[in-house]
């Protein structure tokens, strides 16, 4: 009896999971460049005298759809959208070098060049820093150049590129911020993506989400219809135990 419990805990736990993913998923729409995200669940089999058969599962989200986004034109100078196996390198909160597909870019108050989420981008030598009041544009190999509105005759000013990572051959994993980080074989995160050379960027254009909505909706239904069929399934596990105690008690 204790084993169909298990069995039936497991599958209610995962879909509880599950469906916190898929409702990330549905919130995130509308952001640009977001990548569906993708669980991965692990049987953690438990040990012990007599518990060798029971087994649950652990599931996380470590991986992401990479399937291109509707590609939108904006016409903006600042927005940057990327195809293929490439990423935009940003600064991580705690200093590390992250990796994301989203392309709005604007300049902080403080002069950094900063992304949608507020990360500063990274160029050759760390974050770009542009001067203040200072006209920025943007070219498809990464170049940052800024000019002086109050002088427009002068040419404008390289001041950094922006590094454009690829991601072929590496392995990368999704972290609950949303941005992505290099992992090695163990899973551990470390490391750095090579820039792309040949990567170029489409300036005053933006990459949609890559979330379908119909599909998500469709998820969202399945999975709450299996986590009630789990549930059922404890009910009546309780309701064999207590007729089986009620029949021990006859004899």
């Amino acid at each position: 009896m204790d084993r169909l419990i298990y069995t039936a805990y497991s599958g209610m736990t995962g879909s509880t999971v599950r469906q916190r993913v898929i409702a990330s998923n549905m919130a995130n729409v509308q952001t640009v460049g977001f990548r569906a995200e993708m669980l991965n669940a692990t049987p953690m089999t438990l040990k012990g005298p007599s518990l060798e058969a029971r087994a649950m599962t652990e599931g996380e989200v470590r991986g992401a759809s990479m399937k291109q986004g509707t590609l939108i034109s904006t016409g903006k100078p600042l927005d940057v959208a990327l195809t293929g196996d490439t990423m935009l390198s940003v600064q991580a909160e705690d200093g590390t070098e992250v990796y994301t597909r989203r392309g709005d870019l604007a300049v902080s108050a403080g002069g950094v060049l900063e992304n949608g989420d507020g990360r500063p981008v990274i160029g050759e030598n760390g974050p770009i820093t542009v001067p203040l009041g200072s006209q920025v544009t943007l070219s498809p190999d990464g170049g940052v150049s800024v000019s002086n509105p109050e002088a427009p005759e002068q040419p404008p000013q390289l001041v950094g590129r922006i590094k454009i990572a690829s991601t072929t051959g590496s392995k990368i994993e999704k972290g609950l911020d949303g941005m992505f980080r290099v992992v090695d074989a163990n899973g551990q995160a470390g490391g750095v993506l090579p820039q792309d050379e040949e990567a170029r960027l489409m300036v005053g254009s933006l990459e949609q989400s890559n979330v379908d909505p119909t599909r998500v909706l469709v998820e969202m239904v399945e999975a709450q219809r299996l986590f009630d069929i789990r549930t059922k399934v404890v009910s009546q596990a309780r309701e064999i135990d207590e007729s089986s105690a009620s029949l021990m008690r006859i004899t």
